[in-house]
Parts: structure tokens; sequence; C-alpha cells
């Protein structure tokens, strides 16, 4: 036998496994940045912190959590925090998410940029007020065959003050071959009123890491961590008709809107169409609910459309895609004199196709208001 075919790949199994020591071993004393200072819009808040970590862990481990519907995972765009001080170029992990003004404004993804020095920065004031709670899971029903609906009670002397339409990240411990603890942006469907609770609807995503640990392993009277709240997707205090779009899980920041509206007796002030697509019946849920508050005010409508009806199904109702039943509605239903804005949760491709819609039928980007999740 030739000893070359033996000798050679373990030789460059021996390299390999030298380089790689190597690498770790570099990388240990490379990046131990030591202990650093981020200063937070002009000396409002200082915190010394150890670097090595992105921006968006560290900031969350001094208790200023920065938007991220993605959990960090440099998905969804949202996490975005300006820098005054030069942390190097922009990462091409980046720029797809930001403008060319945001850019030259050195706004950074604060997911995708390790703290290794001193740091200045600038966020919105409002993001102190995010905070993390501590909730027990009080139940946990199914509402469709693949969307459940979470309802925690927050730890005692623990209440959240949220608007209605706002969301929450959902942490899950390690499970299975997840190594470490993961967030995940989901809308609150409670009712701010009810200031002790938060409920989530939560929609099984292939290979989801929350939503499989959701659906396959949590279970009531579990202990959880959320941070709560997030968003500009509320309600705007005006008389416009407001035209409201949702599928799936995207009913959740409806519900708490809607119900909201009842508790404060906003019903009657406006009108509200509420577009909700589907495809077959068994998607569909809280038809009872809809239908109860339908009856019950007037200026509210409450529009289901299914996309793939099957004969089982016996539907009545609307059938198409739901961007085309909007725009028969916009159309020929909707007075299209009257001033409207625009209310979506859904799909990132469903959001686009109703924005486009509403844009056709004369609705400007300025009114039309969305929380677009990865």
């Amino acid at each position: 036998m030739d000893l070359a075919f033996l000798i050679a790949p373990l030789a460059i199994a021996s390299l390999s496994a030298a380089f790689a020591a190597l690498v770790s071993v570099t990388d240990r004393i490379v990046n131990n940045y030591g202990e650093v200072v981020i200063d937070v819009n002009n000396g409002s808040k200082k915190l010394d912190v150890t670097g090595g970590a992105n921006m968006l862990v560290t900031l969350a481990e001094s208790q200023i959590f920065i938007p991220s519907a993605c959990g960090g995972r440099g998905s969804c765009g949202e996490c975005k925090v300006k820098v005054n001080s030069d942390i190097g170029p922009h990462l091409p992990t980046e720029i797809p998410y930001l403008t060319r003004e945001q850019i030259d404004d050195n706004v950074r993804l604060s997911c995708q940029v390790k703290i290794k020095g001193d740091v200045d920065i600038q966020i919105p004031e409002y993001l102190f007020k995010i905070k993390q709670y501590t909730g027990t899971v009080e139940r946990i029903r199914d509402v469709t065959h693949d969307i459940k609906e979470v309802y925690f009670k927050l730890d005692e002397g623990q209440t959240v003050d949220f608007r209605a339409g706002q969301y929450g990240q959902i942490e899950t411990p390690p499970y299975a071959k997840v190594k470490e603890r993961t967030q995940r942006a989901y809308s609150m469907s409670s009712k701010p009123s009810d200031s002790n609770h938060v409920e989530f609807l939560v929609r099984l995503v292939p290979g989801g890491i929350v939503t499989t640990y959701v659906h396959e392993h949590l279970k009531e009277g579990e202990k959880m961590k959320i941070i709560a709240p997030f968003g500009e997707f509320y309600v705007r205090d005006t008389d416009a008709t407001m035209i409201c779009v949702a599928g799936g899980s995207g009913m959740a920041p409806f519900k708490s809107i809607f119900y909201d509206f009842i508790e404060k007796d906003k019903m009657a002030e406006r009108d509200i169409w509420y577009f909700f697509g589907a495809r077959t019946r068994k998607d569909l849920f809280y038809l009872d609910e809809m239908q109860k508050i339908q009856d019950e005010h007037e200026r509210f409508h409450f529009v289901a459309a299914l996309s793939e009806p099957q004969p089982e199904d016996d539907w009545q109702g609307e059938t198409g895609l739901i961007t085309d039943v909007l725009d028969k509605y916009l159309k020929s239903k909707i007075p299209t004199d009257a001033p409207k804005e625009g209310y979506l949760c859904g799909s990132p491709g469903m959001l686009d196709a109703c924005m486009d819609v509403m844009r056709s039928n004369d609705m400007s980007d300025d009114k039309i208001y969305f929380d677009k999740f990865a």
C-alpha cells in the first residue's frame, strides 16, 4: 500500500486542527476588548460594558432594548441605531436595510456591529420605557390548526403599559439542538387595560425556533421572559376611515385594537373596514367574535375572504386573494372621497401587495401603517 495515501490525509488533518486551535486562541486574544463605555444620547446614560458582543445584545444586557423583530438574525432591519463614533464602514449585511440618507448619517444595524471600544450612540427616548417581564403561561389554546393563543400572567408587581397594536418579544430557553436563548417578535392580542396579562397569537413556522418551542414544548404553568412594548403600529387619533387588512396571526393587533376601542367607546367615531384573508375555512378564526362586533357596532365592517375554498367549506363569503377583495371594496363599497388610513399586519409579501392596492386607490404612503415581521 502507498503510504502517501495515508500520510497526506493525516498531514492535512493535523494542519487543519492546528489552524483551528490557532484561530481559537487568536480570537480569544484579539477579541478581548476589555471594558468599554457606551454613551447614550449625549450623556443621558453612560454604560460600562464588556466589549466583544454585538451592540443589540450589549444594550439589552444593560436593559436597553432595541426593536428587533427577527431576534437579532439580521433579517428584519429594525434594530437601527445612530452611531456618532467611527466604528468602521457599513457591512454588506447592513446595507440592504438602510437608505442612502441613513448610511450617510451613520445609522447602523445594532445586531451586526460589535462593541470594540468606546462608542457614542443616539436612540429615541421612548426605548427607555421598554422593559423585560417574567410571565407564567396561564392558558394555551389552539385557534386554528397552526395558530396558538398564548396568555401570560405577569409576575406579582409587574404591569405592562402598551398601545393596542404594538408587539412584544418572547424569549425561549435552549431546547433540543437549540443551544441558546432565542427571541422573536409577536403582536400583542390582549387589551391594554389588562395590564397584568399579555396575550400573543403564535403561528407555527416550519423550522422556526420560537414557534416550534411554543407549539411543541411550551406548557401551561411555565415561566417565560417577555420584552415589551415595541413598535409604531397603533391607531392614529383622527376621524379617517380605517382600512385594516390581516392574515393568519396578523389578527393579533386588530383584536387588541378593536376591543380597546369598544372599552373606550370609540367604535361610533369612525368607519372601520377589516379585511381578513385565509386560504381555506380551517385557517379562519375568531369569526364569531368579529361578527358580534359587527352586529353591535354599525360603523364596523368585517370582510373575510378565502383564496382557496374547499367544497367541504360551504363558504358563502368573499373568495379570491385578499388584495383583489380589498381593491373591489375600495372601488365600489367604500366612499372614494372619504379620507382613509391603512393598517396592515401579515407577511411581508401580503403587506407589499396591499400597499400597492392602496396606492392605486389614492391612499398615500404616509397614511399606511404596519409592522413588517421577518
